[in-house]
Order: structure tokens, then C-alpha cells, then sequence
């Protein structure tokens, strides 16, 4: 087992420290009595009665979801099969500059790509600002995130099991759904939750699709910001720190369990 000096260790724990100090201080007061983070005046549960009672804030949160899962599962399907296309083109010139052009969206700035899919939703294709606009928009910046999950799994493929699967008289549909998907499954699920996590934190691209009528969580936030952050927002920080944590561990334990079983078999 890999030991670490104490300089390492001092240095990982100051860097946790800084990424998670915020975190705990938001989770801190939002059990805060008083209605500011400037002075803790006792504990109570008041902040996560009034999120309950906030139903435009919770609309949001239920528009957020929706967005992020239906962003993330068309995205994943269509990621994936854009990523088998591109490992399966036999001109190495088209590969590099099609996986090229596909970085290039992923480093290219939100506000441009945001501004960029209002003058092509508003001028070209003609679609009302609002729920589709953010769908179609989102599922658009999750691809080249999928693609770039799902390809190094197909590079890791052992490329003989294709051959032999037509060897034993396996169709395309029987190579796809035996061979292939099971060998990229992780890169699979590792750009659904890319995409779902960037999805649901977007604001740039949103603010700038998004029109009367419909709104997310991210640009509620910067709504009630501008007006002063309310101790419902830490609510909601701390419920929802809850829930991916708790995901992420499951993760962990789903892993370990997978790991077991494939040393007993």
C-alpha cells in the first residue's frame, strides 16, 4: 500500500479544506434561526419549512430535473452512438478532425455557446423561447461530453471479441447490444451523470435560451441574489449536497460489490 509523506498529506488536507469550507459553512447556517449568514442566532429547522412552503422555488427545482434527466438520456444515446461512429471510421483523418471539432465545443465559452443557439433558435430554426429551446440546447452541449466519456472505453475494446461474434454468425444488432455496450457500459454511465451534472448547474446557456414563463433553479438563484441570499438557498444547497452524496456513495459501494464479484468469478 502506497504511503504518503506528511508534506502530501498536509497539502491534500488544506486543499479539501478550502473545496469543502464553503460547503459546511452554507450547510451550518442554513439551521440558522436568524435570516443572515452574519450571526448565529440558534438552531431551527425554520429555512427548510419555508423551501417547503416556496412553490415557485420548488417548480424550479422540479424544472431543473426534468431538464437534466431528459438533457442527459438523449444526450447519452446520442453521444454514444457519435463516439462508436468516429472509433469505427476507417479514414484516420476524418477521426482526428471530427474528435477535433468535438473538443472544441467542450472548451469553447458557455456565454458564446449561449448566444450562439439564441441567434440559431430565433433566427434559423424558429422555436419559442422556453422548455424546448433549454432541452434542445442542453441535449447540444451534452454530446461532445458523452463522446468524450464513451471513447476511451471503446479504445480499451478488445477488438478480436467483434470478430469473433461474426465469426459466430452474430448480426450487427447481436454485436451492438452483447459485445459492444456491455464493453463501454462505465464510459456509458460516466457521461450520463457528466451530463446530467452539467445540465443542472448550467446558468450562461439557459439565461440566454430560456423566456417568459419558464425558469431553472441556477437562474432563480441569480434572481434572489441580486435581492440578497435567503437561508432557503441553503436549504436547498444542503438537501441537495445530501442527496448527491449519498448517490455517490451508493456509487462507491455498487463498484466495490461489481469488483468482488469479478475476483470471485
Amino acid at each position: 500500500m502506497k504511503k504518503y509523506s506528511f508534506g502530501t498529506r498536509i497539502y491534500l488536507g488544506l486543499m479539501f479544506l478550502v473545496l469543502y469550507l464553503p460547503i459546511f459553512y452554507l450547510i451550518f447556517y442554513s439551521f440558522n434561526k436568524g435570516t443572515t449568514m452574519n450571526h448565529f442566532e440558534g438552531m431551527s429547522l425554520i429555512h427548510y419549512r419555508e423551501l417547503l412552503e416556496d412553490t415557485r422555488l420548488l417548480g424550479n427545482v422540479v424544472n431543473t430535473l426534468i431538464i437534466a434527466l431528459l438533457s442527459a438520456v438523449i444526450a447519452t444515446e446520442i453521444g454514444t452512438f457519435g463516439a462508436m461512429a468516429i472509433y469505427f471510421m476507417k479514414n484516420r483523418f476524418y477521426r482526428h478532425w471530427l474528435l477535433n471539432l468535438n473538443n472544441i465545443l467542450i472548451v469553447t465559452p458557455d456565454v458564446m455557446i449561449g448566444a450562439s443557439f439564441l441567434i440559431l433558435l430565433t433566427r434559423v430554426v424558429v422555436i419559442k423561447l422556453g422548455f424546448w429551446s433549454v432541452l434542445v440546447s442542453h441535449v447540444a452541449f451534452n454530446i461532445p461530453i458523452v463522446v468524450l466519456m464513451v471513447l476511451p472505453r471503446l479504445e480499451e475494446m478488445n477488438d478480436n471479441l467483434l470478430l469473433v461474434a461474426k465469426d459466430l454468425g452474430a448480426n450487427v444488432h447481436q454485436i451492438l447490444v452483447q459485445v459492444i455496450l456491455p464493453s463501454v457500459q462505465k464510459g456509458i454511465f460516466s457521461g450520463f451523470l457528466m451530463a446530467l451534472t452539467y445540465s443542472f448547474d448550467d446558468f450562461a446557456v439557459t439565461f440566454f435560451v430560456t423566456g417568459n414563463g419558464f425558469s431553472t433553479l441556477a437562474l432563480d438563484i441569480y434572481s434572489r441574489a441580486r435581492r440578497g441570499i435567503s437561508l432557503e438557498i441553503n436549504a436547498l444547497s444542503t438537501l441537495i449536497f445530501g442527496v448527491s452524496l449519498a448517490f455517490v456513495i451508493g456509487y462507491y459501494f455498487i463498484q466495490v460489490r461489481q469488483i468482488k464479484d469479478e475476483k470471485k468469478g
